[in-house]
């Protein structure tokens, strides 16, 4: 859907906004809020950014081996409060991974 309102949103330059969405069979009201919305996604990249970055130095300073369990106890530790599954997703979007330990005496 928010393939829609980029497209209006670039659009509206050379057609106006009531036939764009009249068109695209989307109601004004949604393109204006998903333009007022634009700040907080905005926001929330950034701090998605900025957490990455202690992610990293975390996962960095661990060899390499930090997976989100021990990330999200270590930035607890040093009284970052961050949700676990945030911190997992941020994880999964940069490609961080940790290392996975093989169970002993499976064969």
């Amino acid at each position: 859907m928010s393939e829609l309102y980029r497209l209006i949103h670039t659009e509206k330059a050379n057609y106006s906004i009531v036939l764009l969405c009249r068109v695209l069979r989307v109601a004004r009201s949604s393109y204006y809020a998903w333009c007022e919305g634009e700040a907080a996604r905005h926001a929330r990249r950034a701090a998605d950014d900025a957490l990455a970055h202690e992610i990293t130095v975390v996962h960095i300073a661990s060899r390499h081996t930090y997976g989100v369990p021990r990330i999200h106890a270590e930035l607890r530790r040093l009284g970052r409060r961050v949700n676990r599954k945030r911190i997992a997703r941020v994880m999964r979007e940069r490609d961080i991974r940790g290392v996975t330990r093989r169970r002993q005496g499976a064969r």
